[in-house]
């Protein structure tokens, strides 16, 4: 059988979802616990690859198992895990769905502070400079995107994918100055590696005078790397929203 489970985690004392020799994983974590509750090997398929220090506050992962779950799987599981990950539900599904492949739906949020905050150690990107920002242009940037269906100025490079199509379906700001803190939203059916954080900084230098508009729109009509690129640090980034035509949104 093939069961889907949802979950969420905070990145910061991992090197992102994917198993590396000698690492601590989420993804490894994960599939220790399993391994030992059930007491079989198991092994496990995120719907991402979430980078070191990133945060999730909605994933997916599927793996098979053909035994019967012990009693109170659900709460034991756990307490198998660590306090950063906690698994929300499982759900069984047909034997071909793919939490990476099936997904329709991706969304992110990039959080920043204004001002230094003693709770969002890790978790939020702290920016001082919120005085020095455009808020226009901010918006700008951000909305331009949505013009364009290539995206390789906003590719790590050494990837290997085949395509850097990607359908992009929301990128916004949501400034609150009384809370000295701003969000970024940002939409898709897929996201290429390092994507969301590069927008980000693009975003933050177009707004802050060190990157002009007309840059980015040449880049991204000739598929080219910006004159001056910036990824934002992993903390304040958060994967949000998943979605499959077979699963209810409803936790």
């Amino acid at each position: 059988m093939r069961y889907f489970a949802e979950l969420a985690y905070n990145g910061t004392n991992y090197v992102g979802w994917q198993s590396q020799p000698g690492q601590r994983s989420v993804q490894g974590t994960i599939e220790e616990a399993l391994s030992t509750i059930l007491n079989t090997p198991i092994e496990v398929v995120g719907c991402g690859r979430t980078d070191a220090g990133v945060h999730a506050k909605q994933y997916f992962l599927h793996f098979d198992f053909d035994g019967s779950f012990p009693q109170g799987f659900d709460r034991r599981i756990n307490k198998f895990l660590p306090p950063d990950i906690a698994i929300y539900r499982f759900i069984e599904v047909a034997p071909d769905a793919h939490a990476r492949f099936d997904a329709t739906h991706r969304a992110y949020e990039y959080h920043i502070d204004f001002r230094k905050n003693p709770f969002g150690k890790d978790t939020r990107y702290f920016f001082p400079f919120a005085g020095q920002l455009d808020e226009k242009l901010l918006q700008k940037a951000a909305q331009l995107l949505l013009e364009y269906q290539e995206f390789y100025p906003f590719c790590k490079s050494n990837t290997d994918v085949k395509t850097m199509r990607c359908d992009l379906r929301r990128t916004e700001w949501i400034i609150d100055r009384e809370a000295h803190s701003m969000v970024f939203h940002i939409a898709a059916d897929r996201f290429l590696r390092g994507m969301v954080r590069l927008i980000v900084g693009m975003c933050l230098n177009v707004a802050h005078g060190k990157l002009d508009l007309k840059a980015v729109r040449v880049a991204l009509e000739q598929q080219t790397r910006l004159p001056k690129s910036l990824s934002a640090p992993p903390d304040g980034l958060y994967l949000t929203d998943i979605r499959y035509p077979f699963i209810d949104s409803a936790t």
